[in-house]
């Protein structure tokens, strides 16, 4: 007669406990884990080519320039290959100095001004294209497109040449119209003529991208809300200020944050159209700290001018999107 124990089984082998499963292999829990792992890491090991190209083009320049602000550097110290530190000094002179914070309210000036024309009309381009026929739409954007993509020296060449003094065609065509003292009109010779010029040619190059994305926005309204605006009895103003205005919006406000950004730091068409000139009247914060630095070959100066240029820049910004976030809580 034969006794079954309870660590063994009939067939001899040993006995499963009843109750309990079997122990997982080591090593089960890592690789159940492993591929959700990496599934979140996903997105970081995607930013990281960006974040070490971000880091290693603007990140090592800013150091290097920061560390320039602190010195007094200029064509004997380059030569000799000395490095003298001077502290604050460099930001001393500039904040102290008058010239600073004229060509700071200049430059704010000149911001706003470009900002809301190009915002007021690109806008209504923007909503022009919406409004109009296949044909005409694509005529207009293509219009767009090339003025958006023309470089920016070589549009600042044409304008130069527009506005010249005896050959430009502005003045012939005044001159025609009967306005004969505009003939020889020289448009470089005055602080508000220069400022006309180079306003009307970022603008002019500004337009495009505000317009097409402008226009992009509007095609994500439903039309269901337009037809049932119109069986409210809301005429055409009421459903722009009920409808597609507040579709509109954030498109706005993103795009006039990019706006302020790249007209605050347009260097090439201010620089190359008149140098800022005449007598400096048209430097804004970029040409005044490239005339300080390399100009006069005060590198440690124009090193300071251009950080405090950044500071003002986020100063700006941080300002209008503390507005922006303050009316989006009033509207919610």
């Amino acid at each position: 007669m034969s006794v079954q124990t309870e660590g063994t089984d009939t067939a001899g082998g040993p006995a499963v406990r009843k109750g309990r499963a079997p122990a997982p292999p080591r090593g089960a829990d890592r690789a159940s884990r492993s591929p959700a792992a990496r599934l979140a890491a996903a997105p970081y090991l995607l930013l990281l080519p960006a974040l070490v190209a971000t880091l290693v083009l603007l990140g090592w320049p800013l150091v290097k320039n920061g560390m320039l602000s602190f010195q007094n550097l200029n064509p004997r110290q380059l030569i000799q290959h000395l490095t003298e530190w001077n502290g604050f000094h460099n930001y001393q002179q500039v904040l102290t100095g008058s010239d600073f914070w004229k060509v700071v309210e200049r430059s704010v000036l000149f911001t706003a001004a470009n900002v809301v024309l190009i915002m007021l009309i690109g806008t209504l381009i923007g909503l022009l294209l919406a409004r109009l026929g296949k044909k005409m739409r694509l005529t207009l954007l293509v219009g767009l497109v090339l003025a958006w993509a023309m470089p920016v020296i070589a549009a600042t060449t044409v304008y130069q040449w527009l506005f010249a003094q005896r050959f430009g065609v502005v003045n012939w065509v005044l001159d025609k119209l009967g306005w004969h003292s505009m003939a020889d009109y020289n448009w470089m010779g005055s602080q508000l003529s220069t400022f006309s010029v180079i306003v009307l040619l970022i603008v002019w190059q500004s337009i495009p991208f505000v317009a097409i994305n402008l226009y992009a926005a509007t095609t994500t309204i439903p039309k269901e809300l337009y037809e049932a605006a119109s069986l409210d009895g809301a005429g055409a103003w009421q459903s722009f200020t009920s409808v597609t205005l507040p579709f509109l919006r954030p498109f706005l406000y993103s795009t006039t944050f990019l706006e302020v950004i790249w007209v605050f730091k347009a260097f090439p068409q201010v620089f190359a159209m008149n140098e800022g000139g005449p007598d400096r009247l048209t430097e804004t914060l970029p040409i005044y700290a490239y005339v300080e630095g390399v100009g006069n070959q005060h590198f440690g100066v124009g090193a300071a001018i251009s950080f405090l240029t950044i500071l003002v820049l986020l100063v700006i910004t941080s300002y209008y999107l503390r507005m922006v976030l303050k009316q989006e809580e009033d509207e919610l």
